[in-house]
């Protein structure tokens, strides 16, 4: 692989995997560092992708997977170690790297935080943090703060599991107003940076959806989509963390970021729109009806 303009992606989840095959694509080479040498290094394989595997926690493994890349995209799953991961990043890159630009994949919740804020989770004050100290780092660092992901469970598991049962959406958002926007869009805008990070450097993109929706508009988008009626449903925040959210036996750090934001759905802390992704890329995000008309068998069963 051409050392100039490798990238690599450090951690190949659903934003990053999603990059990966775009930059692929277009014959970019990349890297990718995954903890474990399972189907999904064998699938980024097949992608054309170089696999190393390592742990963004570990110094060395970070070192090993930088050697030759100009190019980074750093994103860690919800996790207390997120954090910790910025820092070795950071301090590493500055120690071993010779990055042109770091991608670094946040929250948009960030954005209305501050040094001694507390209504937000403890993932979201961990992004925060990371985004503080990839900035002192003197990095070429560029952030994307999505909203939440139209791909997360809140809009796809559970409505299809509602929506087969009685043609409702469930969820306890209240009157709150929202603007999820598409994996596939955020993948495009990092794949974009990635390819030619100078006119980015130092730019914070907030991606989003293209409108804002309360959670009756969103319904309505899901009944045009799927051709039937769909309905919501507010259902009350303790109600919904006791009758849907502890049945599924997620960590306690990731239960206490999805009630975070489910609260602050209800308290419409999320009734924010943006145009960086048509801006970054030339294509504006898809809506939600345009993403669940992709995915009318899932949501139909």
């Amino acid at each position: 692989m051409v050392a100039s303009n490798l990238v690599l992606i450090a951690n190949a989840g659903g934003v990053g995997r999603t990059a990966l095959g775009q930059l692929r694509a277009q014959d970019v080479p990349v890297r990718a560092m995954v903890r474990r040498d399972d189907d999904r290094a064998a699938e980024l394989r097949a992608l054309g992708a170089e696999v190393v595997i390592g742990d963004l926690t570990r110094p060395e493994s970070v070192a090993a997977a930088l050697e030759g890349v100009r190019r980074m995209y750093f994103a860690m799953p919800v996790s207390p170690d997120h954090l910790l991961a910025a820092a070795v990043v950071a301090s590493v890159a500055r120690e071993h790297g010779e990055l042109d630009g770091l991608v670094g994949m946040s929250q948009m919740t960030v954005s209305q935080m501050t040094a001694t804020s507390t209504g937000e989770s403890h993932q979201q004050r961990l992004h925060w943090l990371a985004e503080q100290v990839l900035n002192w780092s003197g990095l070429p660092v560029v952030h994307i703060r999505p909203t939440s992901f139209l791909d997360n469970p809140l809009f796809t598991v559970l409505p299809a599991q509602s929506i087969r049962k009685n043609g409702t959406i469930a969820l306890p958002f209240g009157t709150g107003r929202t603007s999820p926007i598409a994996v596939e869009d955020i993948a495009r805008v990092v794949a974009t940076v990635l390819r030619d990070p100078g006119p980015h450097v130092g730019n914070v993109y907030e991606l989003t959806g293209p409108r804002t929706v309360d959670m009756t508009e969103m319904a309505e988008e899901f009944s045009r989509a799927l051709g039937r009626p769909v309905s919501y449903v507010d259902v009350p925040l303790d109600q919904w963390r006791a009758e849907v959210l502890a049945k599924v036996g997620l960590p306690p750090h990731t239960e206490q970021h999805i009630v975070t934001m489910a609260r602050l759905h209800r308290e419409n802390c999320y009734d924010r729109a943006s145009d960086d992704v048509e801006r970054v890329t030339g294509v504006p995000a898809q809506s939600v009806e345009a993403f669940v008309a992709a995915r009318r068998d899932f949501y139909l069963g």
